[in-house]
């Protein structure tokens, strides 16, 4: 597991330039073409370049440089990487709960182009299956509950998040924020293992926590 940030984090400084698709780490093998494609009508090599941060007119280097940079989270499953890519907004003294995260209207769950989740496996993601491809992801948050939609169309900017993208969702599902003793200063999205077939995925903003599961889908349909 490799979380990617532009500032220092945790008393370390990460850096990583990803020209390249997702790769294995500790030396185990990548899945072969017919096991990462099954079922999803795309080629090894197509997804090895859709698992890439797709930005809208920037380099890696100048989505680095943003006011809320560009973030990268790696979670590996039996050896196979997927990632998730997210703009991090920092709160400079304004009220991230209700405020920069809206109540009761969609979030892009980030900042600049829209979150986005890569998998070269097929998992389930909040319960739901995906198969190996690209999804954008928003939340709907409320005080007690946060509702999190996966949408088909994962290279498009972040807003507006209407009726015409909508019309991309694959399915929901919910998560309970949690209250943090101190407060995080910009958005972070962590990796979790538990095991080496699921684990979950940490947002932490503000003083709440929030996180939702990632597993690989043993069966898929």
């Amino acid at each position: 597991m490799r979380s990617v940030f532009s500032l220092p984090l945790a008393g370390a400084l990460l850096l990583v330039s990803w020209a390249c698709g997702p790769a294995s780490e500790s030396g185990a093998d990548v899945p072969s073409e017919a096991e990462v494609t099954e079922g999803s009508g795309m080629s090894e090599a197509e997804l090895a370049l859709d698992a890439s941060c797709w930005l809208r007119d920037a380099s890696v280097e100048e989505a680095m440089d943003r006011p809320s940079p560009l973030g990268e989270t790696e979670f590996t499953l039996e050896g196979h990487t997927g990632r998730i890519c997210y703009g991090r907004p920092s709160a400079r003294d304004r009220v991230v709960e209700g405020g920069l995260i809206p109540f009761g209207e969609p979030w892009r769950m980030g900042a600049n182009e829209a979150t986005a989740i890569h998998l070269p496996f097929p998992a389930l993601v909040g319960g739901i299956e995906l198969q190996p491809g690209s999804y954008s992801m928003y939340v709907v948050a409320g005080e007690y509950e946060w509702e999190f939609f996966l949408n088909s169309d994962a290279q498009r900017w972040g807003i507006p998040i209407n009726d015409a993208v909508r019309t991309a969702d694959i399915g929901s599902f919910t998560g309970l924020p949690r209250t943090l003793n101190e407060p995080v200063e910009q958005f972070t999205i962590h990796w979790h293992a538990h095991g080496d077939q699921g684990g979950h995925l940490v947002l932490e903003w503000g003083t709440t926590r929030v996180e939702f599961e990632v597993s690989l889908l043993d069966h898929p349909h």
